[in-house]
């Protein structure tokens, strides 16, 4: 089977690229192929997460073990294409570069058949080109979260004033 996959760039513009990549291939196959079709490196951290329909992210699925910092995680050279992304759960969040974190969107078009002859993975479709840094993300605060004023509280810690 052959996914076609449109890969979308969390930015006010459109930049995206449609990919044709076999759905036996891991994660990290795949990795390296949104890497490449969009002109990166490929020498930064990345994952990928599973994701519900409103794209909340759930499952991290990285490109490194990062269990020694305390973040077990699959990785993607042992994780399928097709085992984290079908018609039932068609999207996928991808987050490149921890330090930039530039963010994409993954969303499954279409399933059709191998062509004889024809090599995988491939682009498509390119459209816009990578601006050169990520676009700004605009995280919005939770109005229900209260945080406790600290200074209130510091005689409770007994520090010693002269401790340097």
């Amino acid at each position: 089977m052959i996914y076609k996959i449109r890969i979308i760039l969390d930015a006010g513009e459109d930049i995206f690229r449609d990919i044709e990549i076999e759905a036996e291939k891991t994660l990290e196959d795949f990795h390296n192929t949104i890497t490449q079709s969009f002109g990166f490196i490929g020498n930064e951290m990345a994952s990928f997460y599973t994701c519900d329909e409103q794209w909340n992210q759930k499952e991290e699925i990285a490109l490194f073990d990062m269990e020694e910092f305390g973040s077990p995680a699959r990785l993607m050279n042992a994780t399928i294409l097709g085992e984290v992304i079908n018609e039932q759960e068609p999207k996928l969040l991808y987050i490149y570069d921890y330090m930039s974190l530039w963010t994409f969107f993954v969303e499954l078009a279409d399933i059709v058949a191998k062509e004889d002859g024809r090599s995988y993975p491939n682009v498509l479709f390119s459209f816009g080109e990578l601006p050169d840094s990520p676009p700004e993300k605009r995280f919005e605060a939770d109005p229900n979260f209260e945080v406790d004023d600290p200074s209130e509280s510091y005689d409770d810690y007994n520090f010693d004033e002269n401790w340097n």
